[in-house]
């Protein structure tokens, strides 16, 4: 596939707002910092698109990008670990992404970004066991691979996957600088929305 239009649609900051048009859309979350607006620019071609910022905690609420005249979403979920804000305030987001995760029946699948140079946090594997606990289809997105050689890549993608206990195949490596991974990372969108179906009431509570 190919993405020939994003457009920012709304931001929302609570569960009760979010959007319900039967369009498939796919998550993106990560910890503060990791890319997550370089690599939603990165992959529309529109560098301005999601704002960026070398303060983590930027994205405090739920962002939605309108892909392709609406074939699917892509939704800016707010970062997760940034340690310069209150209790209450990381209570406040979690419980925003995790009621979005939860409740939206057009979560199609969740992309969680990591830094490839580094192992994947306390935080990243919680949001791992979560969506595995709730049967929710993500993929891990190992950014700024261009960071390092090909061999170190190979070995690090090996060690996420038994970080998280899942497959290398479910590991992409992309770098928003070298354009490495984006061919992979559309791939993934178009089998993504192709077999999408909205989730019912009953599976988006049920343990």
């Amino acid at each position: 596939m190919e993405i020939k239009q994003a457009r920012f649609v709304i931001s929302v900051a609570d569960k009760e707002k979010i959007l319900t048009e039967e369009i498939p859309e796919i998550a993106v979350a990560g910890k503060s910092n990791v890319g997550k607006s370089s690599f939603i620019n990165f992959m529309t071609n529109n560098g301005k698109l999601a704002k960026t910022s070398s303060t983590p905690g930027k994205t405090r609420l739920i962002n939605y990008f309108e892909i392709n005249k609406g074939e699917f979403m892509l939704v800016d979920l707010p970062g997760y670990g940034f340690a310069k804000v209150t209790d209450a305030e990381k209570a406040k987001w979690a419980k925003l992404m995790e009621g979005y995760i939860l409740e939206s029946r057009n979560l199609a699948n969740v992309f969680i970004l990591v830094d490839v140079r580094h192992e994947p946090t306390a935080l990243d594997k919680q949001m791992v066991n979560f969506l595995q606990y709730y049967t929710i289809p993500f993929t891990v997105i190992a950014t700024k691979c261009d960071k390092l050689s090909r061999a170190q890549i190979s070995r690090r993608k090996r060690e996420i996957a038994a970080a998280f206990a899942m497959g290398e195949g479910n590991i992409i490596t992309v770098s928003s600088l070298t354009k490495v991974g984006k061919e992979a990372v559309l791939d993934r969108i178009e089998q993504v929305i192709t077999h999408f179906l909205p989730r019912s009431g009953e599976e988006d509570t049920d343990a």
